[in-house]
């Protein structure tokens, strides 16, 4: 590990920080990543199974959003970015499943017409009462679940913006911040009279309504981006490329103190000192992507406020089980997959026909059937206690009842994401404004990644280029890295 002026650290070797680490390197800045585990990538993870290459996290990237795609693309991957090769999803609810809609913001839909059989006949005219209800008030922030269920009625929330947001957040859409995950509907509903007017203002704007990743293929085919061979290739892709610049990338390297240090000797506190697996670094400025849990330890004496802002923030932890089967005994499964809404008490909460979704699948393994499903929500930990077995068992009963599936698989991988997604309930844009804000005061440290304005992957990487610019303008790194180049 080297230690120059000039020199920044990036704590954290998921997409956000490996971003952060290929902003400042290709900018010329000294950088070296620390990764607490033996694997980069955090939730983006390649893998293999009877020998096809799967994604093992995070499947596609929002397209609609520049900066993933931007980052593939300067990584290399621009020849292997791929749409979904369909899109046409389902909702598996009142024991059938039926078409996604079309024409909703993030599951909220400008009037019932668009709904087809998917809500019962109460349902659908309880969406219609919308425009004949007064305004409501909205204040600084609302639980998006809890406001449309006010203005629609609670039928359309259970069975589907529920299980939509869950996707994302893996959480309780009656607890999810609208202001946070779905801003421009949130912006539109507070200068409309009904919901139905706000998602209608949306959609003629063009704007999405935030940066999701997405469980199902529940969206348009441009929305969404993969990579021949899995998004899991993204984070070697990032990390070769920040080597090739001159950076430094440690594995196995768990930081256990951060702390101020005079560069010198004397009294003022100007560099950061990181103790990480036994040795000591000092680095001109840091740059902390990891989960809001390490953040806060890490924070702990240089940031109290901030560590104790960290620590407040709650996480999700859920399953995938990825299932190959032999192709020749799969037939009439219809489209990407489907959601499962809570309300209907399935153990899955979705599942994505993968060889159906995404067409490098097909080319790499003609001779299998990749499919996976997801288990668990915030509250539902329990879940992931069960072992690997009952996990597929639940999965293969919950894919049977869905769809009529009774093959069986060759092959199977039980891939646990525990406190994998952070929640963003109401206020939760305000904590992370306190948050920034008790960092900032802190010379040379930014934070960035998934628990700040986004869980989707152009999110953290938008988060991490931020954190980097910012780091990169400070007059002390500026005249560092300078005196760096001369010598």
């Amino acid at each position: 590990m080297h230690t120059r002026t000039g020199h920044v650290v990036v704590i954290g070797g998921g997409i956000a920080g490996l971003a952060a680490a290929h902003r400042l390197a290709t900018a010329g800045v000294p950088v070296t990543l620390l990764e607490a585990t033996h694997q980069l990538g955090g939730k983006l993870q390649a893998g293999e199974i009877a020998g096809a290459p799967v994604d093992l996290g995070a499947e596609s990237m929002l397209a609609r959003r520049p900066e993933a795609v931007a980052l593939a693309r300067a990584v290399g991957l621009g020849d292997r970015l791929q749409a979904p090769a369909t899109t046409s999803a389902a909702v598996w609810t009142r024991d059938a499943l039926r078409p996604m809609p079309k024409g909703h913001v993030m599951g909220v839909p400008a009037d019932a017409t668009v709904l087809g059989d998917l809500l019962t006949e109460e349902g659908l005219r309880r969406v219609e009462r919308d425009r004949d209800l007064p305004p409501s008030e909205i204040g600084d922030d609302i639980a998006i679940g809890a406001y449309v269920a006010e203005r629609m009625g609670h039928e359309i929330v259970d069975r589907l913006v529920e299980p939509l947001l869950g996707g994302v957040y893996a959480g309780d859409a009656y607890r999810i911040s609208m202001r946070a995950a779905v801003p421009k509907l949130f912006d539109e509903a507070r200068t409309h009279r009904t919901l139905g007017d706000a998602v209608r203002a949306v959609q003629r704007s063009g704007a999405q309504p935030a940066d999701v990743a997405g469980s199902g293929a529940a969206q348009p085919a441009a929305a969404f981006m993969g990579i021949d061979g899995g998004i899991g290739l993204l984070p070697g892709a990032v990390a070769d490329a920040v080597r090739a610049a001159g950076g430094e990338i440690v594995t196995e390297a768990p930081v256990t103190a951060l702390r101020r240090t005079a560069a010198d000797g004397s009294p003022a506190q100007d560099r950061w000192e990181i103790t990480a697996a036994g040795r000591t670094l000092h680095a001109d400025a840091v740059v902390l992507a990891t989960p809001a849990w390490s953040a806060a330890a890490l924070l702990a004496d240089v940031s109290p406020t901030a560590s104790a802002e960290l620590g407040a923030v709650e996480y999700a932890s859920m399953a995938l089980v990825t299932f190959a089967f032999r192709r020749a005994d799969i037939e009439g499964l219809p489209g990407s997959g489907f959601l499962v809404p809570p309300v209907d008490g399935r153990t899955i909460k979705a599942s994505t026909f993968s060889s159906q979704k995404w067409q490098w699948v097909t080319d790499r393994s003609p001779d299998l059937f990749v499919l996976r499903t997801s288990v668990g929500r915030h509250g539902e930990e329990e879940q992931l206690h069960r072992d690997d077995a009952d996990l597929v068992a639940a999965s293969l009963k919950d894919l049977a009842a869905a769809t009529g599936l009774t093959a069986r698989p060759v092959a199977t991988e039980v891939t646990r994401w525990i406190g994998g997604l952070p929640q963003y309930p109401v206020g939760h844009l305000t904590r992370v404004a306190r948050i920034r804000e008790a960092v900032a005061a802190l010379p040379g440290l930014r934070v960035c990644g998934a628990v700040y304005e986004g869980v989707g992957i152009p999110a953290c990487v938008a988060s991490a280029h931020h954190a980097a610019d910012e780091i990169i303008a400070t007059p002390t790194l500026a005249r560092g890295t300078r005196r760096d180049r001369r010598e």
